[in-house]
């Protein structure tokens, strides 16, 4: 038996040819499972990021969805009270009176002479009813800083819009008298009444309906 022939192998078993033979070692198992194992867990983590490369390229999201142009979609109104809200209409502003079921009294309280006259004679042409003209009261005399005070009683909200919408920069206070009179007191920011087109301009605002707020929806 030839030195290269290995043991156990001998007989009519051979070694020939100029290689050797190489003896592997067996594989472990467990090795074997714990490869498995890892390509399992690559192939899964590159098939979660691929998906969401994709997801975030197409503008796709969890959760979100879109209504369709022109459409509803599947929004609901808000509930609560922002829904309470929107759902009631605003009230309408309660109607001017008209300028001839007011009376205007006109006080000047600026250094300026024949001021309370030729205001009073302005407002009478615009429909107003005129009552007492003259110099301001000590209490307000050269006191006031603004265009014009304006002084009512107690139920003079709508009277004292009305007036206060014929010059700019004054100040309303109503319960001041017992009385439905309106006291016009003109201060030293007085220069003219506004015109006739602002003034009308000044009262469609304070009587148009007030626009309602857009309600509220959840997708």
């Amino acid at each position: 038996m030839s030195m290269l022939t290995p043991p156990g192998m001998g007989g009519k078993y051979r070694i020939t040819g100029n290689r050797f033979p190489h003896m592997r070692r067996p594989r472990s198992r467990r090795r074997i499972v714990l490869a498995a194992v890892a390509a399992t867990v690559v192939l899964g983590l590159g098939g979660w990021g691929t998906f969401q490369l994709v997801d975030v390229f197409s503008g796709g999201s969890t959760g979100t969805h879109a209504a369709p142009k022109g459409g509803k979609g599947d929004c609901k109104p808000a509930e609560g009270r922002t829904a309470g809200r929107a759902a009631t209409a605003p009230a309408a502003p309660k109607p001017l009176p008209k300028p001839s079921d007011i009376t205007v009294n006109v006080y000047n309280a600026t250094p300026r002479g024949g001021l309370a006259k030729t205001t009073a004679d302005e407002l009478a042409k615009r429909g107003f009813k005129i009552g007492k003209v003259g110099n301001a009261p000590a209490t307000y005399d050269k006191k006031v800083a603004k265009a014009g005070l304006l002084l009512g009683g107690p139920d003079s909200e709508g009277a004292l819009k009305l007036v206060g919408a014929q010059l700019a920069d004054t100040e309303a206070q109503a319960g001041r008298h017992d009385d439905a009179d309106i006291d016009l007191i003109l201060g030293t920011g007085f220069k003219q009444l506004s015109s006739p087109a602002d003034a009308e301009r000044a009262v469609a605002e304070l009587t148009a309906p007030p626009k309602p707020s857009p309600s509220a929806t959840v997708c």
